[in-house]
């Protein structure tokens, strides 16, 4: 059979076309095929696991339950640095691993330590292991910073937020101060108390109600007064901020975000001294409403002395 010119030119294009187009097919197959791998295999891509960057091993917990002896559960060194395997730890203490923080969750319950009305997911420093009985002064000096965040927080009837205390430093008796003047436990007055009060940060110290009080009858209770308080400018809300606590022979200073400072100075600081001290962090939750609680995350958390 024989064709034209004309008629072979056309056979010919025909025959380009159809291979053109089977060829942008077989690319545009090719390629829906590389984006569909591409796209399950970001599927199958697990979530990074964070673990928030403290060291328990100086220090003990209280939670909010009780434990056998109707006293308030405490996990202490050793066995904090596995309280995440706990069973009794986990409603209050546990990691979040997707922000890389330990969250202390507390509220109101019947667990609750001596000379308090409220209760805690608290850590309390131990500079032995496992020892409530070596603690520093403020000659000896000592640090403690935290980045940390709440998570959430009920609010009252009046619709105004819960209290919480997030930090403090804790005196205590020495056993010869406790016989002395015949006190029934350690327990002396916190010089420090740090707050998250409706979005800010409070920080609360103690003041000599008599400033030539004598070193025995400074080591009562009554002795000490709380001060008017003083709130920090700036409101965290419910965003990540850091802490800084540094102390020294009469003078305490407190830090928020590396930029704004509360400086504490004076006979009441000094006089101070003759007590020892521990740290304390975490959530001390400050309501007995039904219902209420408060969560609060620590992503870091260092102390040095």
């Amino acid at each position: 059979m024989s064709y034209s010119r004309k008629e072979f030119i056309v056979f010919l294009a025909i025959i380009l076309i159809s291979v053109s187009a089977t060829s942008q097919i077989s690319e545009s197959s090719v390629t829906d095929s590389v984006v569909s791998f591409k796209k399950k295999r970001k599927k199958k891509k697990s979530k990074k696991v964070k673990l928030p960057n403290i060291d328990l091993s100086h220090w003990k917990v209280t939670l909010p339950s009780l434990n056998d002896e109707g006293k308030p559960y405490e996990i202490s060194p050793p066995e904090i640095n596995n309280f995440a395997s706990i069973k009794e730890a986990k409603p209050y203490m546990y990691i979040d691993s997707v922000k890389g923080a330990i969250v202390f969750r507390a509220m109101p319950t019947d667990s609750k330590t001596a000379n308090t009305k409220y209760t805690r997911s608290e850590l309390r420093e131990q500079i032995v292991p496992g020892d409530n009985n070596t603690n520093w002064t403020f000659e000896q000096g000592g640090r403690m910073k935290g980045k940390l965040a709440i998570e959430e927080i009920t609010k009252d009837a009046d619709g105004k937020y819960h209290r919480v205390i997030i930090m403090q430093i804790h005196g205590r008796l020495t056993n010869e101060q406790k016989e002395l003047i015949g006190a029934k436990d350690n327990n002396a007055p916190p010089i420090l108390k740090i707050y998250w009060d409706k979005g800010k940060i409070r920080v609360k110290t103690k003041v000599l109600k008599n400033k030539a009080v004598n070193n025995t009858a400074i080591l009562l209770d009554d002795a000490w007064d709380d001060d008017e308080g003083y709130n920090f400018p700036t409101e965290v809300g419910f965003r990540k901020f850091t802490l800084e606590v540094k102390v020294e022979k009469g003078k305490m200073v407190i830090i928020l975000n590396n930029s704004e400072y509360a400086v504490y100075e004076g006979i009441d600081i000094n006089r101070w001294n003759i007590f020892e001290n521990y740290f304390k962090a975490g959530n001390y939750f400050q309501s007995k409403d039904e219902g209420s609680y408060a969560k609060v995350k620590y992503y870091e958390l260092e102390v040095s002395h």
